[in-house]
């Protein structure tokens, strides 16, 4: 499939994974919502997905390390077994579904998250251990799937209502487990084929360079302007993809 791309094509899966690696850089999560909807108008989902899987889960790795002294392990322990139930759900449709129909679910779920991401308010209430149950499965299954499991796992911490400093640390950590055991999950169910694996060698250095301009980026943009740019690329992506 790789060897079929044209330089044009080549290009454009360039360009997407340095737009989407610097925006983690500058946010520390998103990568996966902005380059899987894009990558999967050029290349087969069941390469897009194993791909950044692979290499989200290198990108958790550093920045969780990086700030472990204050992630919540509290919040996180509660996560962990109703994430391996999501994942495990998760493989199996993604082995016995039509890949067309997923695509097309990828698109509806794109286009949800990004109606969320634009009009939902912050959770202001504080949510219990429980919240844990819907997160760590949702998460882990839509994650898997898609790639893109993290707003439930972000939902989950708001609602634990996290000073800043822990909750960016308590979420790489999440993510950096959770793309653990994803990573374990597709390897075991043979995704990581040849052309899944040399995408993922050639993504390295891109990820690498662009989370560090992202990571020194000082930018004049308000939060919520920020967030709302990302809503409308999200709407006209999962849009692509219901048309795709």
């Amino acid at each position: 499939m790789l060897e079929s791309l044209g330089p044009l094509q080549y290009g454009l899966v360039v360009l997407i994974l340095i737009t989407a690696y610097t925006f983690r850089g500058v946010t520390r999560f998103g990568s996966g919502l902005i380059a899987i909807p894009l990558l999967v108008l050029i290349l087969p989902i069941s390469i897009v997905i194993p791909t950044m899987v692979l290499l989200d889960f290198i990108a958790s790795v550093s920045h969780s390390i990086k700030h472990r002294e204050v992630a919540q392990w509290k919040v996180i322990y509660p996560l962990l077994p109703f994430t391996v139930v999501g994942v495990l759900i998760a493989l199996y449709i993604f082995k016995t579904v039509d890949t067309n129909l997923l695509v097309k679910s990828l698109g509806i779920f794109i286009l949800l998250f990004a109606l969320y991401s634009l009009f939902s308010p912050t959770p202001r209430r504080q949510g219990g251990t429980l919240w844990a149950i819907p997160a760590g499965v949702l998460g882990g299954m839509v994650g898997t799937l898609f790639g893109t499991g993290g707003p439930f796992y972000v939902i989950y911490l708001q609602l634990r209502h996290l000073d800043k400093a822990a909750f960016r640390a308590t979420v790489a950590t999440i993510f950096m487990i959770d793309g653990g055991i994803r990573v374990a999950g597709f390897t075991f169910s043979g995704f990581f084929i040849h052309e899944t694996l040399l995408l993922a060698t050639l993504g390295l250095p891109i990820m690498g360079l662009a989370m560090y301009v992202g990571g020194h980026i000082h930018t004049s943009i308000s939060q919520t302007t920020f967030h709302r740019a990302i809503g409308v690329l999200l709407l006209v992506s999962g849009a692509a993809l219901l048309l795709k």
